[in-house]
């Protein structure tokens, strides 16, 4: 069977004669959207837009999902961008001790206060009786979903910026995180300077 070849014109100018890969191609990364450009391929009686071509419609909307769901993210990203602030308050909710104690050590020789949870019901009698100014939450706790405890948080500690920390970072978890409210997502393993970098990025120059 030919290749099907077609014609690409915008405007009074014509393009060279591309093949349908190469234009399927062209539609998938948004070189060509609806509605700019004319083609012309062999049984058609003259030009039409590409987008009326039955066989070129699912590359238009596969560019124009991929489109919706950066949007999306962008929307999160920007909906829970929080103000820079005064971080002395961090408590890390992680079920690992050892963790817990690497990142107590290295933050608390910079002056930060740390509180430590290693189980969800030890982070909400933690949320009860203080007022953390950063989370690090892992996603993984021996009794409960760290995600499920993401809402309670917001709720409870609006102005309290939460940061992801999970070796099961899946595309899934990472929206819903950010749909929740979460500001970032640290995958593990992760380095000392991946936290303090993190902690930089949200905080105020400190006095």
């Amino acid at each position: 069977m030919a290749e099907i070849r077609y014609d690409i014109r915008r405007g009074a100018d014509i393009y060279r004669t591309i093949l349908q890969p190469r234009l399927q191609g062209w539609i998938s990364c948004g070189k060509i959207k609806r509605g700019e450009i004319l083609v012309w391929r062999s049984g058609l009686s003259g030009w039409r837009r590409a987008e009326e071509l039955e066989e070129l419609i699912p590359f238009f909307e596969k560019w124009e999902k991929l489109q919706a769901k950066r949007a999306k993210r962008k929307k999160l990203i920007t909906q829970f961008l929080p103000p820079k602030k005064q971080v002395r308050e961090i408590l890390i909710i992680d079920n690992e001790k050892d963790l817990c104690s690497l990142l107590h050590d290295a933050l608390s020789s910079r002056n930060y206060n740390i509180g430590i949870a290693n189980t969800k019901r030890e982070a909400l009698s933690f949320l009860r009786n203080g007022k953390p100014d950063l989370i690090f939450l892992d996603l993984k706790l021996p009794d409960g979903d760290g995600l499920k405890l993401l809402p309670i948080i917001r709720k409870s500690h609006p102005q309290t910026i939460v940061n992801i920390i999970s070796a099961y970072g899946s595309e899934e978890s990472r929206e819903e995180a950010k749909a929740k409210g979460a500001y970032a997502f640290i995958d593990k393993p992760f380095t000392e300077d991946d936290i303090l970098r993190c902690i930089r990025r949200v905080s105020k120059p400190r006095i």
